[in-house]
C-alpha cells in the first residue's frame, strides 16, 4: 500500500498522469551522437534557432566510444536509466535517435540491427511505445554539409569529403561552430541531393554508396517547431 492508503500501482499511475499534464505537448526527442562536438554543435544550433527547449530536445554525445553499436547501446541506456547530472529522467522521451557514420566501423551493421530490435519495443514514462531510429551517413557526417554545395554521386572516402568541403568552407575542421548558419541557405539543395542519393540506390544497409539521413533529422526538428507554434 502507498503512504495515503492507496495501492502503490494506482499512485504510480496517478503520478504519470500528473507528469503528462504538466509537460509541454511537443514531442520529447533524445539524440545521441557519435561526435563529441561537430554533430551536437550543429543540432543544438538548429534547436536554439528554432527555440526548441532543451527540456524537450536533448542532444548528447556518446559516453561509450565511437563504435556504432556502442552508440546505440548508450542511447538505450540513457533512455532507460536517465542521467541525473544531465537532468535526464528515465524513459522521459517520445523518440530516440542514434546518429553515427559508416566510415570503417566494424559494428555498423550490428548497430542498425540493434536499433531495429529496439524500435517501438520500449515504452516511455507514459506507457507509449517509442520509435528508436538510426540516422546514418556514408562515409561520414561531413557528407551532409558537402551536399549543400555539390553533388556526390560515387563512393567517396572520408578524407576526400573533408577536402571537398574545405573548398566551400575554408578552414573547416571537426568541431566547427556555426555550421548550421553557414549551410542553411543551401538547405533545400542539400535535401534534394540527399533524396536523389536514396533514389539512386543509396541505403543505410548498403554502407558503400554515398548516403545520409541527416535531412530527415533536420526535418523532424523543423516539424517540432511547427507543432509548437
Amino acid at each position: 500500500m502507498g503512504k495515503d492508503g492507496q495501492p502503490k500501482h494506482r499512485q504510480e499511475a496517478r503520478e504519470l498522469r500528473r507528469h503528462a499534464a504538466r509537460r509541454q505537448p511537443a514531442d520529447r526527442l533524445l539524440i545521441v551522437c557519435e561526435g563529441e562536438k561537430t554533430e551536437p554543435l550543429y543540432l543544438n544550433e538548429i534547436r536554439q534557432e528554432l527555440r526548441l527547449p532543451s527540456a524537450n530536445i536533448q542532444v548528447q554525445p556518446t559516453a561509450y566510444g565511437t563504435e556504432p553499436l556502442r552508440i546505440v547501446e548508450y542511447a538505450e541506456d540513457l533512455f532507460m536509466s536517465g542521467n541525473r547530472e544531465r537532468g535526464i529522467l528515465p524513459r522521459s522521451f517520445d523518440r530516440v535517435i542514434a546518429v553515427f557514420d559508416r566510415d570503417s566501423h566494424h559494428t555498423y551493421h550490428a548497430a542498425i540491427a540493434k536499433a531495429a530490435s529496439l524500435n517501438e519495443r520500449i515504452t516511455n514514462d507514459e506507457g507509449v511505445k517509442v520509435p528508436f531510429e538510426p540516422v546514418v551517413s556514408v562515409p561520414c557526417f561531413e557528407l551532409w554539409p558537402l551536399l549543400h554545395f555539390e553533388d556526390v554521386l560515387a563512393p567517396i572516402e572520408r578524407g576526400d569529403v573533408y577536402q571537398r568541403l574545405q573548398q566551400h568552407l575554408p578552414g573547416y575542421a571537426k568541431g566547427q561552430a556555426s555550421l548550421w548558419a553557414m549551410t542553411k541557405p543551401q538547405l533545400d539543395d542539400a535535401t534534394a541531393r540527399a533524396k536523389a542519393l536514396i533514389a539512386a540506390g543509396g541505403h543505410a544497409h548498403h554502407g558503400q554508396l554515398p548516403f545520409t539521413e541527416m535531412h530527415t533529422l533536420v526535418d523532424q526538428l523543423r516539424h517540432l517547431k511547427d507543432r509548437a507554434a
